[in-house]
């Protein structure tokens, strides 16, 4: 039997930067968890062995289709874009 999925809830896409500074840009339902996950070394190969990792961006949706595509966006934007993109969510939620 195939599990459903959860198509509406919350949804979050995040960047986290790795010890070596190198970015990683995913997708979860649970964003605390997968910090975790990440920093014991069983997220993501690609960050195996690079932790810990620093939270430095992460925007809510909704949607489940929406924070797939807002990946994928962020994916293929050069470091740069995703730099600026970190700084201005920075400055706008700065209190």
């Amino acid at each position: 039997m195939k599990s459903k999925i959860k198509r509406k809830g919350s949804f979050f896409v995040y960047i986290v930067q790795c010890s070596r500074g190198t970015l990683y840009t995913g997708y979860t339902i649970d964003l605390e968890k997968r910090l975790k996950l990440h920093d014991n070394g069983k997220g993501a190969k690609y960050l195996r062995g690079k932790g810990p990792v620093k939270l430095v961006y992460a925007r809510e949706y909704k949607y489940f289709k929406n924070a797939i595509n807002a990946e994928i966006m962020i994916k293929k934007l050069p470091r740069k874009k995703k730099e600026q993109l970190i700084k201005d969510t920075l400055l706008q939620y700065k209190i």
